[in-house]
């Protein structure tokens, strides 16, 4: 009894590669890599055209919270 532990749920060992799969499917989805993109180039752009007063970091503080939001939004997803 003790050697067969998943016999009643086979899926139980297969967690890991559910999980990786909806991430790639959550990568994948153009509201999520527009979003993205769309605060990668608003750090760029930041640099860019160079941090000169307190408002330019605010600008670099708000959109790299919307980058660091994005990736954890893929990184605290559970398979169903």
């Amino acid at each position: 009894m003790l050697d067969n532990t998943n016999a009643e749920n086979p899926n139980v060992g297969n967690a890991s590669s559910i999980n990786q799969a909806s991430r790639l499917n959550k990568n994948l989805t153009f509201e999520w890599l527009g979003q993205t993109f769309a605060s990668a180039f608003w750090i760029v752009s930041v640099f860019t055209y160079g941090i000169n007063s307190t408002g330019d970091w605010l600008q670099l503080f708000a959109a790299s919270s919307w980058m660091i939001s994005n990736i954890a939004s893929v990184m605290i997803i559970n398979p169903k």
